[in-house]
């Protein structure tokens, strides 16, 4: 199923939602459309409205502010998409750099998406150790960038310039 992705009424990015969802926002006024896919519609009897792919909330909604993006195990997937940081294969595990046998914490900074062969060949060690040197670097994405990186590479470049300016 398609996401959707929501902007506050000041154009900031929240959260991203299903295309259900979405329509359901539109028809109760409570959102409009501000980019839709081309070509694709939702109809129904008395409905005829363009598939939304991005929607503005009409009204601003107060969103405590998050400093950091809470870090999970899908989150690393999806920030090192879905690549192994050794080989660059595709990705199945979370690894830690420091394993967490030698105090390394489930953090940002301390967790790369890995293959399953690599994560076993690691093991109990640190890249160093093993002689597996990462090919990029773990980083912290600010909370924005860990939301916009679920909607996916096609979503992604889909956006409007202006958006993904801001995201990046």
């Amino acid at each position: 199923m398609r996401d959707t992705l929501v902007l506050n009424a000041s154009f900031e990015p929240l959260s991203t939602v299903t295309l259900n969802r979405a329509v359901v926002l539109v028809l109760q006024d409570k959102a409009v459309v501000e980019q839709a896919h081309p070509g694709l519609r939702v109809r129904a009897a008395a409905v005829d409205i363009p598939v939304p792919r991005v929607i503005r909330l009409c009204r601003y909604v107060r969103v405590p502010f998050r400093r950091r993006a809470p870090w999970s195990r899908r989150g690393v997937l999806i920030r090192d998409q879905h690549r192994c940081a050794y080989c660059g294969r595709r990705a199945t595990t979370v690894d830690h750099v420091v394993p967490r046998s030698r105090g390394g914490a489930d953090s940002w900074l301390n967790t790369v998406a890995s293959c399953a062969e690599d994560n076993h060949r690691k093991a109990d060690r640190t890249p160093e150790q093993a002689g597996m040197p990462l090919l990029r670097e773990p980083f912290e994405p600010t909370p924005a960038d860990a939301m916009l990186l679920t909607l996916g590479q096609s979503e992604r470049d889909a956006l409007p310039g202006w958006l993904a300016r801001a995201a990046a």
